[in-house]
């Protein structure tokens, strides 16, 4: 075989290659995906005695929510303690519980009774990819948790049972969502791989730390405009 042919042979098998792999190669080499939202902590002045801000993780990831969608950014830690402590009370008063808020109760009595805000929806969260796609399509998403099994170093040990995250994003090179955790005040832009996160999620029921009788995996979608659904 002369040397022409080989190289023709080389050059062939080289674009072959390139075209095979090539859609493999975009995947991998994808940006993250990433929504810009506000951080707080669940006790922005380190006030946990507080048990409006000790059990706050459901009024600070909805503070964080809705901060995102009227775009109120620069925040102060004052200002967010007073979310949360805000919103505690306003739940006490009105529904006589602030503790562990269900997701049914978090949309009623957050996000559509003080905020009067109804871009929101619970659904179904049964592989990573239920979560991608909405962030994929511009939306947040609220996920309740077994604190305990998403493993995080910063947790006061053992780490809340029954916790709330707000996810923002997801990296396709690591396979790990990019969150907002108010249960530690490093928990802006936290990472959890998404093995764990999802094997941590527990939908709860409203109340003190009632048990969790059966799994169900679900989350709160929010969409900034437009249909949620």
């Amino acid at each position: 075989m002369n040397q022409k042919r080989i190289s023709q042979l080389i050059l062939g098998g080289g674009l072959l290659f390139c075209f095979l792999a090539g859609p493999a190669l975009a995947v991998q080499a994808k940006s993250p995906l990433f929504l810009n939202v506000p951080f707080t902590s669940q006790a922005p002045l380190g006030q946990w005695s507080d048990l409006r801000q000790e059990d706050g993780c459901e009024e600070a990831t909805a503070a964080m929510a809705m901060a995102w969608v009227k775009d109120q950014t620069g925040q102060t830690k004052t200002w967010w303690r007073n979310r949360v402590v805000g919103l505690s009370d306003f739940e006490l008063r009105n529904y006589g519980e602030y503790r562990d808020v269900s997701l049914s109760d978090m949309v009623k009595w957050l996000f559509v009774g003080y905020y009067a805000y109804n871009r929101v929806a619970i659904k179904p969260v049964n592989t990573a990819a239920d979560i991608i796609s909405e962030l994929e399509a511009g939306k947040i998403v609220l996920i309740p948790m077994d604190g305990r099994l998403l493993l995080n170093p910063y947790y006061t040990p053992p780490g809340p049972q029954t916790h709330m995250l707000l996810v923002k994003g997801y990296d396709y090179a690591s396979g790990e969502f990019i969150t907002n955790d108010s249960g530690t005040r490093r928990g802006e832009s936290y990472r959890y791989p998404a093995k764990i996160l999802l094997n941590a999620i527990r939908v709860y029921p409203t109340g003190s730390h009632e048990p969790v009788k059966k799994i169900i995996k679900e989350m709160i979608v929010i969409s900034k405009t437009g249909s949620v659904k």
